[in-house]
């Protein structure tokens, strides 16, 4: 915890640096405000769980922002609150940045994998995943290729598509829907002809 002195001190050269930035916004009262505020903004990022490297450019990415919207700013008393804002949503879009990155996949196989097994004779399972794929539009063809086929996670194919996780959960339960009928007449006539 800091002594009073330290702390009337440390406000003191925060005032200072944001007054004299705010009155003349130059590159040298931005070095004085960046040396003032840089510290505070990088051990506000590490006791959030950043690197210390992801630390410093969050921080940097955070006064670039500062210095470019200064003058936008209504009430020059809150500035240290409007700057820890600014600090507050660079840490949310890292937070969504980090949580939407997902492992790429090849899929220039998959083509060449239902030639393949097109290929095979009527009665094998190939050749019924195929025929009932007719009964199905392009998309929900695909869903359900790279799900059950290529066995990739609702995750994978939302980021391999470029799309939301909902709308693929969305075709593989319409495609569910449309084969459902044709899976029981199937399973109706194997019981008959056991």
């Amino acid at each position: 915890m800091m002594n009073p002195p330290m702390a009337n001190d440390r406000a003191l050269r925060e005032g200072a640096a944001i007054e004299r930035f705010l009155e003349s916004p130059d590159e040298e009262s931005f070095a004085d405000l960046f040396r003032v505020f840089t510290p505070q903004l990088v051990a506000f990022f590490r006791s959030r769980g950043c690197e210390l490297a992801l630390s410093e450019d969050l921080s940097q990415e955070v006064m670039l922002t500062v210095y470019r919207k200064a003058a936008q700013i209504r009430d020059r008393s809150l500035f240290r609150a409007w700057l820890f804002k600014i600090a507050r949503h660079a840490l949310c879009r890292q937070y969504g940045k980090q949580s939407r990155e997902v492992e790429t996949v090849d899929l220039e196989n998959i083509a060449g994998r239902q030639v393949a097994s097109s290929n095979k004779p009527a009665g094998t399972p190939a050749f019924e995943f195929h025929h009932w794929m007719a009964f199905l539009d392009s998309r929900e063809r695909e869903a359900l290729t790279l799900r059950f086929v290529e066995e990739w996670e609702y995750h994978e194919i939302a980021a391999a598509k470029k799309i939301p996780i909902g709308t693929v959960q969305w075709r593989v339960f319409n495609a569910k829907k449309k084969l459902a009928p044709h899976l029981k007449a199937r399973d109706g006539r194997g019981r008959e002809a056991a």
